[in-house]
């Protein structure tokens, strides 16, 4: 069997809400979309990530509707935690667990407008 050959991989999201995603995920990154494409699809790039995000077409939103969490968590490395943690408040979107300790350094979890789950980690020095 011959393997895939990839030349790039990405991280995509579904959205019903496409603006409002993307002006969030803009605003916590403080990067402006490589591609944007209003109510369609957008893309950025988080040191070396290519994260997409996307409104389905109405004929394929039966497979985004599922009532069910999303499995996939967004994993989002900062300096500084505690500053994260501001940026998410100020933006409207509080970190909804406390820091946790952890063996690898510290992290916590909190949402983007969609209800995907974003965990912010903090490696020990």
């Amino acid at each position: 069997m011959t393997a895939i050959v990839c030349s790039k991989a990405f991280v995509v999201l579904a959205t019903k809400r496409l603006n409002k995603s993307s002006k969030f995920y803009e605003t916590l990154l403080d990067a402006s979309p490589l591609i944007f494409r209003a109510d369609i699809y957008a893309e950025f790039e988080i040191a070396g990530l290519k994260l997409g995000i996307f409104q389905p077409r109405e004929e394929h939103s039966a497979e985004f509707a599922s009532p069910e969490k999303a499995a996939m968590s967004l994993c989002l490395e900062v300096k500084d935690l505690e500053a994260a943690i501001a940026h998410l408040t100020a933006l409207g979107y509080p970190p909804r667990s406390p820091i946790i300790e952890a063996s690898h350094g510290r992290e916590l979890y909190a949402y983007d407008p969609d209800g995907n789950r974003l965990i912010l980690h903090q490696s020990h020095p």
